[in-house]
């Protein structure tokens, strides 16, 4: 008869974020529940998915670090993509079917004229093989169904679309970008545009916001540290909430925003009503403020005390 398997430790409190590089052929609940595995942790999330097919920077936040996701939700991401022409699918990527093949006759003059039409603010519609909802149910589950939903366009910026390699029937590009826009169809616009068809066949995320893929690790390295070290790894909860700026509270105004009630404080410098700080007291980080129209400063979303 074999013995049991030990127990596993009851999960534990761990607060902060983790940025990932995240594998290809993975997918992103997958990668969090493996560094939440390894981290113990009782809360753990992810602020915007990766498909499978794509790699690269992927920042996991843990405990209270969830609170201030959203940050990062919205913020511009920076990704490199490999464009395949004179192939279309039916997914806009390599994992779907093919549906036409076209000879491509684009040099690559003819593509930086055309990439040039996608920069700027460009109307997209959504994939059906997207994980946006429509009467609770993702487009993909549609799509794979082979039920076509009919979706709106809706409006992305993109800030830099920068060609890195052209070799005849592919491409490599550098794409900076609102939240909210889909690589895959940009690279079957593009296609459509040139008129030969094209699929996304490679993406790797560089940067979401502050973050650098520069600054993240793996789960190779993740596995391979110590209970210590990995903990070491997480960066503060407040990095999140970097991009807004620090105001210093005494004790006692810590006290109070930390049971909701409002300051009376004067404006630190050009601050408008509705503008967010970055709250600490002598403990530490408390979370975010705002300040409102009749000159007070309100607790927005704080962290619970230790």
């Amino acid at each position: 008869m074999s013995a049991d398997k030990p127990a596993r430790p009851p999960r534990r409190a761990v607060d902060g974020v983790l940025l990932l590089d995240k594998p290809a052929g993975m997918s992103s609940n997958a990668a969090l529940q493996t560094a939440r595995r390894l981290l113990n942790a009782r809360k753990a999330g992810h602020t915007g998915t990766l498909d499978p097919l794509a790699s690269g920077l992927l920042p996991l936040t843990f405990g209270e670090a969830a609170k201030f996701a959203q940050m990062l939700l919205d913020a511009g991401k920076v990704y490199e993509a490999g464009v395949r022409l004179g192939i279309e699918t039916d997914s806009g990527d390599a994992e779907g079917a093919i549906l036409a093949t076209r000879p491509v006759t684009t040099g690559e003059a003819e593509l930086r004229q055309t990439l040039a039409r996608f920069t700027g603010d460009i109307a997209q519609t959504p994939p059906m093989h997207s994980a946006l909802k429509r009467d609770g149910k993702p487009l993909y589950e549609y799509a794979r169904a082979g039920i076509e939903i009919a979706r709106a366009p809706r409006q992305v910026t993109i800030s830099e679309l920068t060609l890195l390699a052209f070799e005849g029937e592919r491409f490599t590009l550098r794409v900076a970008c609102s939240k909210g826009t889909y690589i895959r169809t940009l690279a079957t616009d593009i296609g459509a545009a040139l008129g030969c068809g094209a699929h996304l066949d490679a993406l790797r995320r560089t940067h979401v916001g502050v973050f650098d893929l520069t600054a993240s690790i793996t789960l190779e390295t993740l596995e391979a540290a110590s209970p210590a070290q990995r903990d070491a790894l997480l960066a503060p909860v407040d990095t999140l909430a970097a991009i807004f700026p620090r105001l210093d509270l005494d004790d006692g105004d810590a006290r109070r925003i930390l049971q909701g009630q409002p300051l009376r404080l004067p404006r630190q410098g050009g601050e408008n009503p509705g503008d967010r700080v970055r709250l600490y007291g002598p403990g530490g980080f408390l979370g975010l403020g705002q300040w409102k129209e009749d000159g007070g400063l309100w607790p927005k979303r704080l962290v619970c005390p230790a």
